[in-house]
């Protein structure tokens, strides 16, 4: 995934509120009224927060009559997840890492031996 997309992906969950939604959607669809008693915060607050999870594609709307009913998107969930996972893994792209901590080290003993050349 490419870093933009990721910082764009935790900006999302970076806010306290939206973490709580993504809590209270785990298993079951909530209207917005339904998350604005639960969180107490205004519909406005919800819809708001709910409208950039949307966007995201975190979470999905249904309509049920006349009310809107949120739910987890389980697709980009489990690939949230799997993306956060190979950020925080020690592991993940090691080869990268590496290899540019190869070229800085060849970089400093070049410019070592520049030096011990001038004086």
């Amino acid at each position: 995934m490419q870093p933009k997309k990721l910082a764009r992906l935790l900006k999302v969950l970076s806010v306290e509120t939206r973490v709580q939604i993504l809590q209270l959607l785990k298993g079951r669809a909530l209207c917005v009224n339904a998350l604005a008693a639960r969180l107490n915060v205004t519909q406005g607050a919800v819809s708001q927060h709910l409208r950039i999870m949307r966007d995201a594609g975190l979470v999905i709307d249904e309509k049920r009559g006349y009310f809107v009913h949120y739910r987890l998107n389980e697709d980009t969930l489990s690939e949230w997840q799997e993306q956060i996972r190979k950020l925080l893994d020690p592991e993940s792209g090691a080869g990268e890492a590496t290899k540019g901590a190869q070229t800085c080290a060849a970089a400093t003993t070049r410019s070592k031996g520049a030096r011990s050349r001038r004086t």
